[in-house]
């Protein structure tokens, strides 16, 4: 027993997965009371207001205040380090390359998933509950009214005022000042460069601290956020969509091993090596069903790890908005569910409408609230199923939205150490060493 409390108060993994599954339990039975006519009932949403959901929106704006500053001097970092714009180039090339194949994998897999295993037949409507999503309806017919395409997302890309970017919390916009203003610095003389460059690495470094002293506090989080989700939901509205929830879910393991287990193979190591090293990061994602809550983490171990500076400061953050694999997955086989719900046939065709879609979509309004759905709305208006259909799904849209942020997660600490292989940057010697000291830390 002593044991086991040792390993715990050491283990920010166990922490936090006992938190998950404390905030379940404490969650249920919110969930139970408030479905019921307790005589705590009247105090269940004066603890959902007022404990459990400011204590989970804390961990969530902590996580949001270091982003930003962490991605503007890592990558601001990594591009002056790079050595000239045509490294750059390079980089950037074959990291969108490669982010453009694994997500129309993604995307197919999906779509394969769905026609092989027909999610949404034999459901029957009338026991599925529709939730408001008037709003997500209107969003959509006003981006529905823009122009899209390759030229509107790199326009969007370019801050007209960074700060206003920052602010915003736009992390593409960042991303491109930091190239140029990377590029600049690049240029200027030793004597003017380098000042600034301790000045970045000492914010780099400081914000990495910063971080570490926020993970203290994402049990807490975590217990708070799960708390918040059980209680809202429930396991009732699992039920009639079971069968979709476990498809999704599969369709992400099989992706998870065997397309990024490929990719890990070719890379010379592997897969579930990545998966025990990012463990306190993925428990964290899932829980929070939030990319940047493990952002600042990542980074930090893939470059431990054996990426360099240059590869994982531009190649991760840029990832966050062009490579959602657990994303794209998600949504092509829901797409195929909504379509066998109404009993609509989808031919060859429309279904490569779909692949084309998702790849702009996803890309064109990330960082947007409720992007996911969002995205999902322009692919179904795309080949004509009904945008209602997605309020038969919101009963679940947070059970799925958790794991397919794990695929992203994951998904993006590869993409690191593969472009930093591609590159001929990867430390091998680095990554052995590191794997033996996380081992005997553990």
């Amino acid at each position: 027993m002593s044991l086991i409390l040792k390993k715990f108060s050491k283990s920010l993994a166990w922490q936090i997965l006992f938190a998950l599954i404390f905030g379940v339990i404490v969650g249920t039975l919110l969930h139970n009371i408030s479905a019921s006519a307790h005589p705590l009932n009247s105090y269940y949403q004066f603890m959902i207001e007022n404990i459990f959901g400011p204590a989970g929106k804390i961990f969530i704006k902590l996580i949001k205040m270091i982003v930003l500053p962490i991605i503007l001097s890592t990558l601001t970092l990594g591009i002056a380090g790079l050595g000239g714009s045509k490294r750059l180039g390079t980089l950037g090339f074959k990291t969108i390359l490669y982010f453009e194949i694994i997500t129309t994998i993604a995307i197919l897999l999906g779509l394969l998933f769905g026609n092989l295993f027909c999610p949404g037949e034999g459901v029957n409507l009338e026991q599925l509950t529709q939730a408001d999503v008037s709003t997500y309806i209107s969003k959509s017919a006003e981006m529905s009214e823009k122009p899209h395409g390759l030229i509107v997302m790199i326009l969007d890309m370019i801050p007209a005022n960074i700060f206003n970017a920052m602010t915003n919390g736009e992390v593409l916009p960042v991303i491109f000042f930091c190239v140029f203003f990377g590029l600049g610095l690049m240029n200027l003389p030793d004597k003017q460069r380098q000042p600034f460059i301790d000045f970045l690495k000492v914010i780099s470094d400081t914000m990495f601290k910063v971080t570490n002293m926020i993970m203290l506090y994402a049990p807490i989080g975590v217990f708070a956020l799960m708390t918040v989700t059980i209680a809202k939901y429930g396991f009732a509205s699992l039920i009639p969509l079971l069968q979709l929830v476990a498809l999704v879910y599969l369709a992400m393991v099989v992706f998870t091993l065997v397309v990024l287990g490929f990719v890990c193979k070719l890379c010379h190591f592997n897969i579930f090596m990545l998966l025990r090293i990012l463990k306190e990061e993925l428990v964290i994602a899932f829980s929070t069903a939030s990319s940047e809550t493990a952002l600042p983490k990542i980074i930090e171990k893939m470059e431990a790890y054996g990426a360099p500076k240059s590869v994982t400061s531009f190649v991760i953050p840029t990832g966050y908005s062009f490579n959602l694999d657990g994303s794209t997955l998600y949504q092509s086989i829901v797409v195929i569910f909504l379509a066998q719900l109404y009993g609509i046939d989808l031919s060859i065709m429309q279904q490569i409408i779909i692949v084309i879609t998702l790849m702009i979509a996803s890309k064109g309004i990330a960082g947007v609230p409720g992007a996911s759905i969002l995205v999902l709305a322009a692919t179904l208006g795309s080949v004509g199923i009904p945008l209602e259909g997605i309020s038969y799904i919101m009963g679940v849209e947070r059970i799925l939205d958790m794991g397919r942020t794990v695929v992203n997660v994951v998904g993006n600490a590869l993409a690191a150490i593969v472009i930093a292989r591609w590159e001929g940057l990867f430390d091998d010697k680095k990554a052995r060493e590191y794997e033996k000291e996380y081992f005997l830390a553990k």
